[in-house]
């Protein structure tokens, strides 16, 4: 039967920290259904759009490229295609190796419990070292009550004869969880020449991590982080191994702003080769990756069939089709088995928003951008017609999948899509204001009237709020309204993405007639060379993450604290995506990651 189609997905939010038994592979689990519903535009429409070739788009896209001098960057293609379409079903032994697995994890589940509960007479350097080891190879939400009273309980804790590593290790911890513990416990370990007190290199990096978390006005944290840069960045180029390894790491992206569901797998190999980890944990932590890996082979499979169904490559020849990669991307935001519905919309989200970033950006003239956002705003596609059919066919496609959100949600929860909807319109709106200032060879004086529009663009506050909208009853309407009024966190947020986009991408869209970045603001409003701007371009992002530190810390913050783990992850993303280069416009670089997550298990004996 011709016509749209809705793709339902019926993933309801659990608990995450309950039993590893699941649905198992032959029991009926979340799938795609497809059933017909009112077609949004004419029969004879839609078969125009069919019978619409690839060549002549091609053709149209070409004659845009001579008449306005644009070019779609050569995106890479995607490298995934359909790979993840039926790979949770034809994987079917280790699949079902994997379920079977489930029942030992529980069991195992219930040691590494144990090993927790008994850690209360532990030391306090080997409590915090438990912790750690837990939030590395993605064990913590299983445990995650016993962790936050061993934080409550150790937050006043006697310092006194603790050496630096544990002192750094218990300020990372406690100011990761939200609590506000003073700097002043490194001062002991400054001589009278203002040096710090480092026995070793895994003094000098725990200090180093730790001093990332700091707000303005902590002059010592300040000090630390040059004082032990200088000094891992020294002693790194004679180092090997792990240690090295973890350096290097962290002189690219410091821990608190790591990403951890992407290194855990690392950590679990590397945990197992130096057997500082106890067995029940690695054995639970392997157990725990093959059962996710699972959940998440189910959701790609949703996600791919979603995305074929939006018709990209036929239709859009000038997006970039990147639906694995965004999936990957808002994996780091939650990566638990009860957060399935949340990753399916928010990827949905953000899938969408690259569409329109890529429409403004590369294909759109400033007359049809202008009449896409007309249709935006009133949110229908009945005033398309002076839009090319492709633009249509985009418009059409994209809110038939807000449909689709909009089905998966309960009836108590329909409300969270007008909040969806007006920031989505938001975002289209500051696209075609960039349109305008691109076209018209606008570059805004000063840095802050730039983010006046560009704090938007990065859609940064669309997914801050689509992160809440597949959550269960702990996202409430007050949450909503709260992320609507951009409060300080997420406008921080949105602020470190516009200047990490910016770092990565000048470069190259110096090549191609392109929206001022705030580099080039920045020039302007000072008078200084490219390389003295994006120099304190990058000062400027640091000095934003001092904003978020104060805000993620802030005691008057009603906000439940896991909606604003969201947004903490949120950005800890965006510095993974634009670190060294723009790796989700340069999807290559995320392959080995993306495969080892979603395609390798661990080999496990059951």
């Amino acid at each position: 039967m011709e016509g749209s189609v809705m793709t339902t997905f019926s993933l309801r939010p659990g608990h995450c920290n309950g039993s590893f038994l699941v649905a198992p592979a032959t029991s009926r689990r979340p799938c795609i259904s497809w059933r017909p519903r009112q077609q949004r535009q004419t029969t004879l429409r839609r078969q125009q759009m069919q019978q619409r070739s690839v060549v002549t788009d091609h053709d149209n896209l070409e004659e845009r490229k001579d008449g306005l001098g644009k070019n779609p960057c050569n995106f890479q293609p995607s490298i995934w295609g359909d790979f993840f379409l039926h790979y949770y079903d034809t994987a079917a032994s280790s699949k079902q190796q994997t379920w079977m697995a489930a029942e030992r994890a529980d069991k195992v589940k219930q040691d590494v419990a144990k090993i927790v509960a008994s850690s209360v007479a532990w030391d306090l350097h080997h409590r915090l070292q438990l912790i750690d080891a837990l939030e590395r190879v993605c064990l913590d939400y299983l445990f995650e009550d016993d962790i936050n009273a061993t934080l409550t309980e150790i937050r006043t804790a006697n310092l006194t004869d603790c050496d630096l590593h544990t002192v750094a290790m218990w300020f990372y911890q406690l100011r990761k969880h939200g609590h506000r513990v003073s700097p002043d416990v490194f001062m002991r370990f400054k001589d009278q020449e203002g040096s710090f007190l480092a026995k070793s290199l895994v003094e000098l990096l725990s200090l180093y991590n730790a001093a990332h978390l700091g707000t303005h006005g902590e002059i010592i944290l300040d000090e630390a982080i040059v004082f032990t840069r200088s000094r891992l960045e020294t002693m790194l180029p004679s180092l090997e191994g792990s240690l090295a390894h973890e350096i290097k790491c962290a002189l690219e992206i410091p821990l608190p702003r790591r990403v951890r569901i992407y290194e855990s797998k690392y950590y679990i190999s590397r945990f197992e080769k130096e057997v500082t980890v106890h067995k029940s944990i690695l054995q639970l932590a392997k157990l725990n990756s093959n059962i996710m890996q699972l959940h998440h082979q189910q959701e790609l499979e949703i996600i791919t069939r979603w995305w074929k169904d939006m018709d990209i490559e036929s239709k859009l020849p000038f997006a970039r089709d990147r639906v694995i990669e965004c999936y990957f991307w808002i994996l780091g935001v939650y990566f638990e088995p009860c957060h399935s519905r949340g990753r399916i919309i928010l990827t949905m989200v953000i899938a969408i928003a690259t569409i329109f970033d890529d429409t403004f950006d590369s294909y759109g003239t400033m007359e049809e951008c202008q009449l896409l956002t007309n249709c935006m705003e009133r949110w229908d596609t009945k005033f398309a017609d002076g839009l090319p059919e492709c633009m249509k066919h985009a418009l059409g496609k994209i809110l038939d999948s807000f449909e689709t959100i909009d089905h998966e949600l309960a009836p108590e929860e329909k409300y969270r899509m007008r909040y969806l909807k007006n920031f989505t319109i938001d975002l289209v709106r500051g696209y075609n204001a960039e349109v305008k200032m691109r076209d018209e060879g606008y570059i805004p004086r000063t840095v802050n009237e730039h983010l006046q529009v560009s704090l938007r663009t990065g859609a940064c506050h669309l997914l801050a709020c689509a992160s809440f909208v597949g959550m269960d009853d702990i996202a409430t309407k007050d949450s909503f309204d709260w992320v609507s009024t951009m409060p300080k966190i997420v406008k921080a947020l949105c602020i470190i993405l516009r200047l990490l986009d910016d770092l990565q991408t000048y470069e190259r869209e110096k090549m191609t007639p392109h929206v001022a970045s705030t580099i080039k603001s920045y020039m302007k409003e000072h008078s200084v060379s490219m390389e003295i701007a994006r120099k304190k371009i990058a000062e400027l992002k640091e000095d934003t993450w001092k904003d978020f530190n104060r805000e993620w810390l802030n005691p008057d913050n009603s906000v439940p604290r896991q909606l604003l783990e969201n947004i903490f992850n949120l950005t800890r993303t965006m510095e993974f995506m634009y670190n060294l280069d723009d790796n989700f416009t340069n999807c290559q670089n995320l392959k080995d990651t993306i495969h080892l997550l979603f395609v390798e298990p661990f080999a496990i004996s059951i």
